[in-house]
């Protein structure tokens, strides 16, 4: 064997045991609850500490706000206005998300779920309409049916039934970034650019994705980001949503872009118009995320449903 292959060969070696340690170093990394938002607070609960921001007059009929995956209360800046001159609006970060607690563990959605039940609790927050959007869907369903004395209302923003058979899903380079060993790698190596080009399946194309929703996903520590969508997968694939929904008997709006990259949203509508009583609203020319491509729209669905549910479905 020539000097070269030798040379190559312990290269190869080498890039293995670096892979293999950055991924035992990055799934046993934690991080401490801090402040991100100018406003925010941190909430010390049983389950864990969260970052909660708390708006609008007290008094008037409250709305929560759940993000999505690898995002944080920010996601919802160009919403809240709107939604807080006439309510009370909390928006929290889910464990591992934003300014919250990056523990080792805590991160299914029952988990999930109990830590928003502490945090309005702990807030003195009124049973209320509860917007999820994305993974925050999941897990404001999991509150309904956890604590339904808690959820006046449901609202789910591009969060489909299930991860199976409502559209492609992620692109191949994100799911690698799941896979053992590999994955762990990648997300250390992955630069701003890469970060930036990845989030952009939450939107419509060629949307232009802020730095700030970057260094959202930077905050995220690996574990964090590998158990949370592990165990949005999980909870799905033992019931879908639309029928955990339909079994708390609260009332929903499900809302939807209409150039929605990772589901197909008029078949995930579909499925949430099944549910007895529900209301389904397409908006067009957004993504995954209306809250942030067409703030305007979204929050006058929010408001319309929380002042009141009616049965149909709209194209807005």
């Amino acid at each position: 064997m020539g000097r070269g292959w030798k040379i190559a060969i312990v290269v190869v070696m080498a890039s293995i045991a670096l892979i293999a340690v950055n991924a035992f170093l990055v799934g046993d990394e934690t991080k401490p609850a801090t402040v991100t938002v100018p406003g925010g607070e941190v909430l010390d609960l049983a389950g864990g500490e969260i970052q909660a921001f708390d708006t609008g007059p007290r008094g008037t009929p409250p709305i929560v706000l759940v993000h999505c995956f690898t995002c944080a209360i920010d996601w919802w800046d160009r919403v809240m206005p709107a939604l807080s001159k006439d309510h009370r609006v909390v928006a929290l970060d889910l464990l591992g998300h934003g300014g919250s607690e990056k523990p080792a563990s805590g991160y299914s959605m029952e988990d999930q779920a109990q830590l928003v039940a502490e945090a309005l609790e702990e807030l003195n927050v009124d049973p209320a309409t509860v917007v999820g959007h994305s993974l925050g869907g999941t897990v404001a369903t999991a509150l309904a049916a956890e604590r339904p004395d808690l959820v006046e209302q449901l609202v789910i923003v591009d969060q489909a039934p299930d991860n199976d058979g409502y559209g492609s899903g992620l692109p191949l380079r994100a799911a690698l970034t799941f896979t053992p060993v590999l994955g762990p790698a990648l997300w250390r190596v992955a630069p701003d650019s890469a970060v930036k080009d990845g989030l952009g399946v939450a939107f419509a194309p060629d949307f232009d994705v802020p730095q700030q929703f970057v260094d959202d996903f930077r905050r995220m520590t690996y574990t964090s980001y590998d158990d949370s969508a592990a165990s949005e997968t999980d909870y799905t694939d033992e019931m879908p949503l639309d029928r955990r929904i339909e079994r708390s008997g609260i009332p929903l709006l499900a809302i939807f872009g209409d150039e929605e990259q990772i589901y197909d949203s008029e078949e995930a509508l579909a499925a949430y118009a099944r549910v007895p009583g529900a209301r389904t609203v397409l908006i067009k020319g957004a993504g995954h995320s209306p809250n942030v491509e067409k703030p305007a729209q979204t929050a006058r669905l929010i408001l319309a449903f929380a002042n009141g549910s009616r049965r149909s479905t709209d194209k807005q």
